[in-house]
């Protein structure tokens, strides 16, 4: 069975779930953003968590009302409910254009919200619910809502590496439809992305590597198990401490920044490397090649590679294609 529901929340609200749905990959066939599908997966993997919590902090509550002997038992029960529904819910914060959202929803997710429905709604409407559901999600770190919306691959994950079981999975950012078989060590969260990424240790290549957890597709934890490599774990340390989307090890780099160059590094602070040292106008960094390569490519003229020679003929095939394209007519 299939329920359609229309939802009613600020516009803002909207508009930021849609962009957790983007930057986790709900999509359509044609590429759009698929919102339906990330709110039914935030519906079955967040309900429970946020009704644990909201209970949690309502019995809070009504145990510090009920130590005052000034209040009976019934205004206590009523003033801690007003608290958790009125009191803390800020309404101010968010747009006052409200935006219909139509839900779609069958199996787990329709039987969430027939138990919403039939006991969750003394004084509020679904759409409030709703609403205070997802504005107590977008309080969380984005790397643990990532956490909860593939709740069964982080907690695939976590088992597997615990157990040090052998995995195998595919990964959406790999081109054609291989499979990896990985040993699993470690689950680290980038501190500007804030993407979960898994650590692991291919032992057919004998090297690191890293993918986002989000992007994990048929994940199967195998009968295998393997024994950790301390030398491994320790360079998988670092790496989550220092740069978790890539597992390449650190090359020193030269880069002369022009005026303009420092103060585009000074504002963008997206998967910006960690200076080693300065002289003047270049800068030192020790840091991951393609990670150097992939941060550069947006400052152009103002931040010229000066070392490593493989790192500056790279930057040279980059922008010598793109001066190719510039130079095609228009058609």
């Amino acid at each position: 069975m299939t329920e359609k529901y229309k939802i009613y929340i600020p516009e803002d609200i909207k508009s930021r779930l849609a962009n957790d749905a983007e930057l986790f990959e709900f999509t359509k066939s044609d590429g759009s953003v698929n919102l339906n599908a990330f709110l039914k997966e935030l519906l079955i993997n967040y309900f429970e968590p946020y009704r644990e919590r909201k209970e949690k902090l309502l019995n809070t509550i009504l145990s510090d009302l009920s130590e005052l002997s000034s209040i009976s038992k019934t205004d206590a029960d009523v003033l801690a409910d007003r608290i958790i529904n009125t009191y803390l819910r800020d309404d101010n914060s968010f747009s006052k254009s409200n935006a219909v959202i139509t839900l779609t929803v069958s199996g787990r997710s329709l039987e969430i919200i027939n138990t919403i429905e039939n006991n969750l709604l003394t004084d509020i409407s679904l759409s409030q619910y709703l609403k205070d559901m997802f504005i107590s999600y977008l309080s969380i770190s984005r790397g643990n809502r990532e956490r909860i919306i593939f709740k069964e691959t982080y907690e695939e994950l976590t088992e597997a590496i615990s157990k040090r079981r052998t995995i195998t999975f595919s990964s959406t950012s790999s081109s054609g439809n291989g499979v990896f078989t990985m040993n699993p060590y470690l689950i680290a969260t980038s501190k500007e992305e804030q993407y979960n990424y898994l650590l692991c240790y291919d032992p057919a290549a004998k090297h690191a590597r890293t993918f986002r957890m989000s992007r994990l597709t048929s994940l199967y934890s195998t009968s295998n198990h393997f024994e950790i490599d301390e030398k491994v774990m320790e360079e998988l340390k670092e790496v989550a401490l220092r740069n978790p989307q890539s597992a390449s090890m650190n090359e020193m780099a030269k880069i002369r920044f022009t005026e303009k160059g420092k103060q585009k590094f000074k504002v963008i602070v997206k998967n910006r490397p960690d200076v080693y040292k300065k002289d003047g106008d270049v800068y030192y960094f020790n840091w991951p090649i393609r990670q150097l390569e992939e941060y550069f490519k947006r400052f152009g003229k103002d931040a010229v590679v000066l070392e490593p020679a493989k790192l500056r003929e790279s930057m040279k095939i980059f922008y010598r294609k793109a001066l190719d394209v510039y130079k095609k007519p228009v058609e």
